[in-house]
């Protein structure tokens, strides 16, 4: 019978460490006046057991599941704002008019219709699941306006077509929405239960194929019936909400009534009233507010009045007869809101941040006091023991010659300098073969007289000016051809020492030297420079999660009083302009230098050049600016791209107030539709009388549709009324020099007239 024998898995324990062991006493004494090591980190380690671990853990399940029911019961509730509902048609067959029919069910709640412009939205009042929307509308054509909306709302509700889900300008409009951020969103079909019983099937699955793509894992509900729309309802409600970093740092308000009244001076800047539910952070009336698509404005203080929407609305019974009761809502509420009108918080002007936004520069402070003699012949001596470089060079080289020789102990900057090197020297070593033969050269060398063809002066006079035309656009078709991005030619109207005099020569653009401080431009002097941009962005970013802000909380129905406003910010809300506003972190009402990394769309093939104006969308900020390209590299310099390339990301540079990152960034380019849409505020008129305004572009030719108080007629003509002011010129010459006098004759009729002086 074989023995066990152990494999070698077995478990090896350590062996019993024999010896003295110390007593508390012992160790107290030989720890005798020493300190505890101090902690380096700030949160202490703490050994927990292994059961300690897991009650830890699920502590902090907990605690993250609660916050996000505490979120979840708060938007929409009647201490949270209404929860607002961007209603988005992906093409051009969904109804809107009817969607907005369904979900407008008195069974389900209260429904008060809001409008202003052309814009149609309605609040809803749902008592019994204890929770209020705010729909709203937008459609894909107007996409400034839908990105705009999209900053605000709390979800977007995508209608799609049963067919086809979007069009091509649904598909465009969501390719900015995803690359802009999308908040929570809800996908609804429309129309489905109008194709016939076999069809439906079948369509449900192809579209499903194709939502897949873009928002895969995501259910299609329904919208074709009242018990669809409570469905979808319920749905929009129970949502877990996405977030945008740019919008949770700040506090932003979407305006649901405005009023101005303009100032004593002039009636087209004035006072702003701006009411609306406060939202993201606590509101602080020292802060600056930036409207968007107008600027950034001062608050002079913030009144709390009746929230127009309660969930619950109040009821009072009548003194006279106590069996009636009546509801206080949205009406009432407005009326009695100058009543229980209280003043929430007014500017601090010594806390208030300022609106400035530029540097003054000093146009001294670059100047320097003219140096000593001393401090002159010192530097005059320093340059001439710096200049003296001995070389070893050929034989009857000149000092101008030495000066382009590299020496062969030279450090190389690279791949290229050391085929420099190498080039240099087989010209040395043929120079210095040929050194017999030029000496014998020399004894048969006669003197010869040169043609005048030969001359500088008359070298190109019988050149033809066409053949050479042909030649260099042919030259400068095949080099763009060859695509070489670093190429320049030489200009033929203008000197080159003129044309590139900005220009410098480099020995290695990744490692030669290179101040960026020297030569800045005179636009520099005015923008704000920061000592550590991280570090500043960090701390603004501890102040919002640790310190309270004192002002209207979340929540809260405000009416912001903002001053020096022009008139045409409300003009423009009166036509259906959304007026949103957002405060400013510290310091982001400032200009500065942004860069920021982008990359082309694959669906613009249209070419894009550096300078060009275009339109940005940044953050909650929407502006125009003419930007650099510059490649994105880790480098300390960076190459100008001349053209938006679609292969790789670029960073484009631009003058712009400072945005805290993270912040999405879109840029497009300013085409006849958007042309349209820069005069969409102003009155359209006939010469008829009909008055009308422009409703949204057709195509990309200028086309458009508009809207008249009645109809035109064959022979109408559609006006718009533009002004500009005019100035007189600078003329003006204190010197006037006597004038001529003029000779008077008298003329026979015989003799034929002329002109005398």
């Amino acid at each position: 019978m074989a023995a066990h024998r152990s494999g070698p898995l077995k478990q090896q324990n350590k062996a019993h460490k024999g010896g003295r062991h110390r007593g508390r006493g012992s160790a107290q004494r030989d720890g005798k006046g020493r300190l505890a090591p101090k902690t380096l980190s700030k949160k202490v380690r703490k050994d927990l057991s292994r059961v300690d671990q897991r009650h830890r853990a699920s502590q902090l399940r907990k605690q993250k599941k609660e916050a996000v029911l505490a979120e979840k019961r708060q938007l929409g509730s009647k201490d949270g704002p209404p929860h607002q509902v961007l209603v988005v048609p992906l093409h051009s067959r969904i109804s809107l008019p009817e969607a907005f029919r369904l979900l407008q069910d008195r069974d389900t709640g209260t429904v008060h219709l809001i409008e202003w412009g052309n814009t149609h939205s309605f609040m809803l009042l749902c008592p019994r699941l204890k929770h209020r929307w705010f729909f709203t509308s937008a459609r894909p054509g107007d996409l400034h306006t839908v990105l705009d909306m999209a900053k605000v709302a709390d979800t977007i509700l995508f209608l799609l077509d049963p067919l086809e889900g979007w069009d091509s300008t649904g598909d465009y409009c969501l390719s900015c929405l995803f690359a802009q951020g999308l908040p929570t969103y809800t996908l609804a079909v429309q129309g489905i239960s109008s194709l016939p019983p076999k069809k439906q099937i079948d369509a449900r699955k192809k579209l499903s194929k194709a939502v897949e793509k873009r928002f895969p894992e995501d259910k299609l509900l329904l919208l074709d019936t009242q018990q669809e729309a409570g469905m979808l309802l319920r749905q929009l409600a129970n949502q877990k909400q996405r977030h945008l970093a740019f919008r949770d740092r700040r506090a932003y308000l979407f305006a649901h009534a405005a009023d101005f009244v303009p100032s004593e001076e002039s009636d087209l800047v004035g006072t702003l009233k701006i009411s609306g539910y406060v939202r993201g952070q606590a509101l602080n009336v020292n802060s600056v507010l930036h409207i968007t698509g107008h600027g950034d404005f001062q608050m002079k203080q913030i009144d709390a009045p009746v929230d127009p929407f309660p969930l619950n609305p109040r009821v009072i019974k009548s003194s006279k007869d106590p069996g009636t009761a009546m509801e206080i809502c949205a009406a009432d509420a407005v009326a009695d809101m100058e009543e229980d009108l209280k003043v929430l918080m007014k500017a601090d002007p010594d806390r208030q941040e300022s609106l400035q936004t530029e540097v003054i520069p000093d146009p001294m402070e670059g100047e320097q006091t003219w140096p000593t003699e001393e401090e002159l012949s010192e530097a005059q001596d320093l340059l001439k023991e710096s200049s003296k470089v001995v070389k070893k060079v050929p034989k009857g080289t000149s000092s101008y010659q030495a000066e382009w020789i590299l020496d062969e102990d030279g450090e190389s900057g690279g791949e290229e300098d050391e085929y420099d090197d190498i080039e240099h020297e087989d010209f040395m070593e043929e120079e210095s073969q040929d050194e017999g033969s030029e000496e014998e050269e020399e004894e048969e060398c006669e003197t010869v007289t040169l043609g005048e063809s030969v001359r500088d002066d008359v070298y190109d006079e019988k050149v033809d000016e066409e053949a050479e035309e042909k030649m260099l656009e042919k030259y400068k078709q095949e080099r763009l051809e060859e695509m070489f991005p670093d190429e320049l030619d030489t200009p033929r109207d203008v000197a080159a020492r003129i044309r590139f005099q900005k220009y410098r020569g480099l020995k290695s653009f990744r490692t030669s030297p290179w101040d960026p401080k020297e030569n800045l431009p005179r636009d520099y002097a005015r923008i704000f420079q920061f000592q550590n941009f991280i570090n500043t962005r960090r701390r603004i970013f501890k102040e919002i999660e640790d310190k309270e802000v004192e002002g209207a909380e979340v929540g809260w129905y405000v009416t912001l009083h903002v001053s020096e406003v022009p008139v045409s910010v409300v003009e423009h809300f009166k036509r259906g302009t959304p007026l949103i506003a957002f405060s400013l972190l510290p310091h982001e009402q400032k200009m500065s230098v942004l860069n920021m990394v982008v990359s082309r769309h694959p669906g613009n093939t249209e070419p894009v050049k550096a300078k060009e104006e275009l339109i940005f969308h940044c953050g909650f900020r929407r502006f125009r600016a003419s930007p650099l390209f510059s490649q994105h590299t880790a480098a300390d310099k960076h190459k100008f791209q001349r053209f938006f390339t679609a292969d790789t990301a670029l960073v484009v540079t631009v003058y712009a107030p400072i945005t805290f990152p993270p912040a999405s960034v879109l840029l497009f380019k300013q085409n006849s539709n958007e042309d349209v849409l820069w005069f969409k505020p102003v009155e359209l008129r006939t010469k008829w009388g009909r008055r009308g305004h422009i409703k949204e572009p057709l195509g990309t030719h200028g086309h458009m549709k508009c809207s008249f108080d009645g109809k035109l007629k064959s022979q109408d003509t559609v006006l718009m009324n533009l002004y500009k002011r005019v100035f007189p010129k600078w003329t003006y010459d204190p010197y006037v020099p006597e004038p001529v006098p003029w000779v008077k004759s008298e003329i026979s009729s015989t003799v034929p007239e002329v002109d005398m002086e």
